[in-house]
């Protein structure tokens, strides 16, 4: 098991400090508190030090931290800032240059899961990877699958690194916001999806689509465009068994992270074997936790990760 945290080369983004169930962080020029139930410890800054970095901080609601409303609330401005503004990802390998817009949505989130950026690179490189060989053979670019794909970073890293992406997400509007992330990268191409993303997956399993690559980024709890019920506990076998099935047998890779509070990586990864079948010494599988540290050194988890290549 590994641990994993974003790059120092992002210079876009930063987590400042954590402590008392929050996190103070900077994206772009801007910095917000959000509330972080994982920040457990004590901080490392006062509260006036807070209070005088702080552009914005979010104020749960009514609810807050229940089934549906996990992350509802308001934001409050202390300073003047944009309601949408963008910040940069470029990675050090060549090609990888994300253009991402942000802004203070009901949810608490702002349009990207900066912890994520590993998975960004790991998608990327071996993307980058199946294209090579797809051209060595004259076969046709890997096709890649992103599922509860929400802003589209993933899809983007993948659409950077040569591939015909199809990015779903149950939501319109997140799927409008990944379109606009693709053209302030200057990309095109992708294949949008509204659609509940186990729907989507039976039925490719049942056509017998295959595809090279598959990012899968499930919530604990969510609805389909028509009302269909996503619970994880309930969900996450039935959809693994059936990217299992579209998942290509042979030059393919699979992304899936968790942040539901309660799961481990020990648990994904046995998730991800059971489903496909794979014995215990299986190479190619690896499992560990997404983290951000912040500028006293403390470690953030924020997320679990398994990932597959054959």
């Amino acid at each position: 098991m590994t641990i994993e945290t974003p790059g120092n080369f992002w210079k876009d983004y930063e987590l400042v400090d954590s402590g008392h169930f929050e996190k103070l962080e900077r994206f772009g020029r801007y910095y917000m508190s959000r509330p972080e139930p994982k920040a457990l410890w004590d901080k490392s800054m006062s509260d006036e030090e807070w209070n005088r970095t702080v552009n914005v901080r979010f104020k749960p609601g009514a609810g807050f931290g229940k089934a549906g409303k996990e992350d509802s609330g308001t934001w409050e401005k202390v300073r003047k800032m944009d309601e949408q503004w963008a910040i940069r990802y470029g990675s050090p390998q060549k090609g990888l240059d994300l253009t991402l817009r942000l802004g203070l949505t009901a949810f608490k989130h702002v349009g990207v899961f900066p912890e994520q950026a590993p998975n960004w690179e790991y998608i990327y490189r071996n993307t980058a990877e199946l294209v090579s060989m797809a051209a060595e053979k004259g076969a046709g670019r890997p096709k890649v699958l992103n599922l509860f794909a929400y802003t589209g970073a993933a899809s983007l890293a993948a659409k950077a690194a040569g591939a015909d992406v199809t990015h779903l997400d149950s939501v319109r509007q997140v799927v409008t916001w990944a379109r606009n992330n693709m053209e302030l990268s200057g990309l095109d191409n992708i294949r949008w999806v509204v659609e509940d993303a186990l729907k989507f997956a039976r039925r490719e399993a049942k056509r017998g689509n295959l595809y090279q690559g598959i990012i899968l980024d499930p919530p604990a709890y969510g609805h389909g465009p028509d009302g269909e019920k996503w619970k994880l506990d309930e969900c996450l076998y039935d959809i693994m068994k059936c990217i299992a099935a579209i998942l290509a047998p042979k030059d393919s890779f699979l992304v899936l992270n968790l942040y539901s509070n309660g799961y481990s990586a020990v648990l994904g990864e046995t998730v991800v074997r059971q489903a496909f079948g794979l014995p215990a010494d299986c190479p190619g599988i690896e499992c560990g936790e997404l983290v951000l540290k912040d500028r006293f050194g403390k470690n953030l988890p924020l997320s679990i990760f398994v990932r597959l290549r054959r």
